[in-house]
């Protein structure tokens, strides 16, 4: 076994910090964001993409299906949603 393969390498992933004040200003060009803004909308997005995969899992456990289906992921975002909405 080579060691390369034995020998996992931490990647350091930035956040598309460009992508993010360009769509902003393309969609919304009358806002006025801080500095840290997109990061912390960046990781907004974060959470909800891990919240909703988690939640897709349980619903797919639930109907006894081992591949998480279009159907899980609907449900589950509907409920991320409705208890975001606060």
């Amino acid at each position: 076994m080579a060691l390369s393969t034995t020998v996992s390498h931490r990647i350091k992933r930035k956040a598309p910090r460009a992508f993010l004040r360009r769509t902003f200003k393309q969609k919304k060009p009358h806002l006025r964001l801080e500095t840290g803004c997109d990061l912390l909308i960046h990781l907004n997005f974060l959470l909800f993409v891990h919240r909703l995969a988690e939640e897709s899992r349980t619903n797919a456990c639930e109907s006894k299906s081992k591949v998480i289906k279009k159907d899980h992921v609907l449900a589950a975002a509907k409920l991320i949603l409705k208890k975001s909405r606060g």
